[in-house]
């Protein structure tokens, strides 16, 4: 083995060593001195940071200072201008309330004298009375005793001769304005009914409801009968119509009271008749077809009504009902073209007495509702129609002037009146419906003939085409009592006797004339 070697190695080790040991203490030295200046020099410039800062707080609190004390300066001055202002404003004020002060004590002072002189007044006027009390005894003692009256006797002469005096100028006045009124109210009815029939001038066709079925030959009417008749029968009973077979040649004649089961009937039997198979399951099935057919031409009919009047609000359950009225006559006249023709002529009317024309159209149009259904429901149509109406949800208008339009009930509303009216020009006009000359002169003469049986009857006129009647008695057989009682006994014997369209009106004429002359 090298010693030497060996020695040299770990020499160089060991210096290698220690000079490593020395590099890191003076690496260590070396920051840490540098640590130290570096610290010093933050240290520096925090502390002239700090210094820079205390500069400026000293600045913003020299500058806050003056503007504090400017602020101050400037309060203070403008409270002492505001004060000066208000000072001002009380001293006016003040002022103000001294003038016044002094003007009310001047107003009281006048007061004072003025009621000082009132009381003067009060008590010359208290003598004069006194004194003219006493005049007036003195008077009314000396007239006492020039009359021989007493005051109280005097006092109810005059009072009768005043009333004598009012009551004959009063009656005078009430009968003169009676006269006038009835001129007037006469006057402007006849113009108001003229001008209503000249604007709505409808035409006055009659519908006669056509109950006859023409056939191509009478050998069809075999194949209507059927087989021992049980055709015939099944239409029948299915209809609740009577068919009248061999009366008519080629033709067959539908019978029966209900206008719209006469009408399925007939239809039911052309369409039988053109498809030529007639047997008592082809005759179920076509007359089923036809009902619901004639429900939807009763619905298109209402509606189609309605809309050309120009009614709002209808009830659907009152649509069919007045699709109903095309099917039905009165005097051979069309009711729903009576009614539609009651509904224009309500409108104009109407309008010129500043009523609702809409109200009065829904009126006209309902009025005879109750003739749809009057064959199934017992009572007048009237009444039966109110009685509808009222259960649809109608106004209790429009439900007063259906029911009254015929005088059933009372009228609450003018739109009942006009009702009457519009009813009673639309049967009433020329050509509205059919009778015959010798018909129309004979229910005239009946009419005359009634009342002329009567005992104290003087002369009978039946005018207005036969819906009134005038009465003239003997004013000294019968007396205004017994003229009253007339009225009723003529019109309840006209109902048991005659039959007639609408209503007839009765008037008794008692007149009283009393005649004197001046020489």
């Amino acid at each position: 083995m090298d010693w030497n070697l060996l020695f040299y190695d770990l020499r160089d080790a060991i210096i290698g060593i220690v000079t490593a040991l020395i590099g890191i203490l003076l690496g260590y030295y070396v920051r840490g001195l540098i640590g130290r200046w570096q610290a010093e020099a933050i240290e520096k410039r925090a502390q002239a940071r700090l210094d820079e800062v205390e500069a400026e707080g000293k600045a913003v609190l020299k500058e806050a200072d003056i503007k504090i004390r400017a602020e101050v300066v400037q309060a203070r001055e403008e409270f002492e201008k505001t004060t000066k202002t208000r000072r001002k404003e009380l001293q006016d004020l003040e002022d103000r309330l001294s003038a016044r002060q002094e003007s009310l004590e001047k107003k009281a002072e006048a007061l004072s004298q003025k009621q000082e002189d009132l009381q003067k007044r009060d008590a010359m006027l208290t003598n004069r009375k006194i004194e003219a009390e006493k005049l007036a005894a003195e008077s009314q003692t000396r007239l006492q005793r020039l009359s021989g009256m007493t005051a109280i006797e005097a006092r109810k002469e005059i009072f009768q001769l005043v009333e004598q005096e009012v009551q004959s100028e009063t009656a005078g006045l009430v009968r003169r304005l009676q006269e006038e009124a009835k001129q007037n109210a006469e006057r402007e009815a006849h113009r108001l009914i003229a001008m209503a029939i000249q604007r709505y001038a409808a035409p006055h066709a009659t519908e006669m409801m056509t109950n006859t079925v023409q056939l191509v030959d009478d050998d069809v009417k075999g194949r209507i009968i059927g087989r021992e008749g049980r055709n015939i029968r099944t239409l029948e009973a299915l209809t609740g119509v009577t068919m009248l077979v061999d009366d008519t040649p080629a033709a067959v004649v539908v019978s029966g009271f209900d206008p719209i089961r006469r009408e399925i009937a007939k239809k039911a039997l052309e369409l039988l008749v053109a498809d030529g198979r007639i047997h008592p399951g082809r005759i179920e099935e076509v007359v089923q077809k036809v009902e619901e057919e004639m429900k939807e031409i009763l619905r298109r009919t209402g509606e189609t009504t309605v809309y050309d009047l120009r009614i709002q609000g209808v009830p659907p359950q009152l649509i069919p009902y007045i699709g109903r009225l095309r099917y039905r006559s009165s005097y051979s006249q069309n009711v729903l073209q009576h009614s539609i023709e009651v509904a224009n002529l309500m409108s104009i009317m109407a309008g010129e007495l500043k009523l609702d024309p809409a109200l009065a159209r829904r009126i006209g149009l309902f009025h005879d509702i109750g003739k749809s259904m009057d064959h199934e429901v017992e009572g007048a149509h009237a009444a039966i129609g109110a009685d509808l109406l009222k259960r649809c949800g109608e106004s209790h208008v429009v439900v007063n002037a259906v029911a009254a339009h015929h005088a059933d009930v009372e009228s609450e509303s003018l739109y009942a009146l006009l009702t009457s009216a519009a009813d009673a020009i639309s049967s009433s006009r020329p050509g509205a419906r059919l009778e015959s000359k010798e018909i129309y002169v004979q229910r005239l003469e009946k009419l005359e003939a009634i009342a002329n049986a009567f005992n104290g009857v003087h002369k009978t006129y039946a005018v207005q085409a036969g819906r009134e009647v005038r009465v003239i008695v003997d004013p000294d057989v019968l007396d205004d009592p017994a003229a009253m009682q007339l009225a009723r006994d003529i019109s309840r014997k006209i109902e048991q006797e005659l039959q007639y369209p609408g209503q007839i009106r009765v008037i008794v004429v008692r007149e009283m004339r009393c005649i004197e002359y001046a020489r």
